[in-house]
């Protein structure tokens, strides 16, 4: 192994130790240093790293800023052993934002799918389906955490669901509703008549009797989807699955500023509930949603009469 390999595992070491995953950045960081080695480079330099990030040439510039962070951030560590080492400018390539804007679901929006979910001609699909987009509307877990729950990941009694290794790393306890449980309880008999021995450890199970995937869970959401008749403005991307976490929030925020509730002191507590690794991850809503602003300064313009 040579030392910029060696360097290479010492950084993503380092940053593991520190909460992150990185999977792809270490594929990313593997391909890099494999090109270093084809185009029999020593060290590490702007012209080389920019060559590596904008293939495929085809490749949207997105794809190739999100490459050369990866080489920018390796960089800035290597540096610091390696004083010949180039980093790349920050304006070289500059990532521009792709979050794209929430498609934010009314509570009739949310009923419907779970009705279109209870249509579905497998039964287990069907009861999967219907659970599935409830736990998402009324807990905002992410897409993936959901279809991760094992059977020992959901606690009856105590009314609480583990989330393990999710994003960062990071694991947490979520607190159901009562409703919640009871409907997750109904789903757990359904699933284990229909289903009584699984292969799986999953909670949630497909009609072929294994773990979702974000696959099949992207496809057939799409045909929930066409079936409630819910569709995105003109110009905007097809309302997604996930778009369930980002209604759960924007709704809670909304109630929150309607009550008077004092949101900055509240919103610590949301972040920890989301998995968000700061409130200002939270925050975001606020941007992405004309309600939530609207509610925002409704709250802002009752402080000032009551201060007049």
């Amino acid at each position: 192994m040579n030392a910029l390999r060696r360097a290479g595992e010492d950084y993503l070491a380092i940053r593991r130790a520190c909460g992150y995953l990185l999977r792809q950045e270490a594929r990313m960081l593997t391909s890099y240093l494999d090109h270093l080695d084809r185009v029999g480079a020593r060290r590490v330099t702007v012209d080389t790293a920019l060559a590596w990030a904008t293939t495929p040439r085809q490749a949207d510039p997105s794809w190739w800023a999100r490459r050369l962070s990866v080489v920018r951030g390796f960089t800035r560590y290597l540096a610091t052993i390696e004083p010949d080492t180039e980093i790349p400018p920050q304006n070289l390539l500059p990532r521009q934002s792709q979050r794209r804007t929430p498609y934010l679901y009314s509570p009739a929006e949310i009923a419907a799918l779970m009705t279109a979910a209870s249509r579905l001609a497998c039964p287990l699909r069907a009861a999967t389906f219907t659970a599935l987009i409830g736990l998402m509307a009324c807990t905002g877990l992410r897409t993936g955490e959901a279809m991760r729950l094992d059977r020992e990941d959901v606690d009856f009694d105590s009314e609480l669901i583990t989330v393990r290794d999710s994003k960062h790393g990071k694991s947490r306890l979520v607190p159901l509703h009562p409703s919640a449980t009871t409907a997750l309880g109904d789903y757990a008999r359904r699933r284990d008549g229909l289903c009584p021995r699984p292969e799986p450890s999953a909670f949630f199970l497909s009609g072929a009797r294994t773990r979702l995937n974000h696959t099949n869970a992207g496809s057939t959401f799409a045909e929930l989807r066409a079936e409630a008749g819910i569709t995105a403005p003109t110009g905007r991307r097809q309302p997604r699955l996930t778009d369930l976490r980002h209604s759960f929030a924007v709704a809670t925020l909304v109630a929150w500023y309607a009550t008077g509730v004092d949101v900055p002191t509240r919103l610590p507590t949301l972040s920890t509930y989301l998995g968000h690794v700061s409130p200002a991850s939270t925050y975001w809503y606020l941007e992405a949603s004309s309600e939530l602003m609207s509610a925002a300064a409704d709250l802002l313009e009752r402080s000032w009469q009551a201060g007049s």
